[in-house]
């Protein structure tokens, strides 16, 4: 798999005269402003993480592509693969350094919005990579009683009692997992 790049026939570039700068260009200041083949790279990215493409969104990844871009919508690569189910993608992401608690334009975070799709693994995953079950609205511990996902709470180490939440020592030791 190669990342796209120059090809055999692109134009030759010619030396110019004139001097040239080493300060970097400033960024644009919004989306609108990028070139439409930029545009379309980076939803090249958001469908690699949606679709669970691990090893070419690794690869774009490893080449420099941040590890937290987000879309038009605040989603980053990392919420879009954990919301599909795709506990490969969301660990490779991880592992590259991914924030797992960006909360995307509606104050999600990836966990809750796996508790919510019931992705169990892709919850483990997450959680094990650090992400904050008590982060965003509604949080991973608000969605798993939600949906009454009882494997998550346990995962958690949340409890109720008597109406009362308990948080329980060892939190993460489920065994046979969720």
């Amino acid at each position: 798999m190669s990342l796209p790049g120059p090809t055999d026939s692109s134009p030759s570039v010619t030396k110019s005269a004139e001097p040239t700068s080493n300060t970097p260009s400033q960024p644009p200041q919004s989306p609108s402003e990028l070139p439409p083949a930029a545009l379309d790279l980076a939803a090249k990215f958001f469908d690699l993480a949606r679709n669970g493409d691990t090893n070419t969104l690794s690869a774009y990844i490893s080449a420099g592509v941040p590890k937290n871009l987000t879309n038009s919508s605040g989603d980053t690569l990392l919420m879009l693969a954990s919301y599909h189910g795709h506990a490969e993608t969301a660990k490779m992401l991880l592992t590259a350094g991914s924030d797992p608690n960006v909360l995307n334009g509606r104050g999600q975070s990836p966990i809750a919005g796996a508790v919510f799709k019931g992705w169990d693994e892709v919850v483990r995953t997450l959680y094990e990579g650090g992400a904050d079950v008590s982060t965003g609205q509604p949080n991973a511990v608000d969605c798993a009683r939600m949906f009454k996902r009882e494997a998550c709470l346990k995962l958690f180490g949340v409890e109720e009692v008597e109406g009362m939440e308990v948080r329980v020592s060892g939190a993460g030791e489920v065994n046979g997992g969720p």
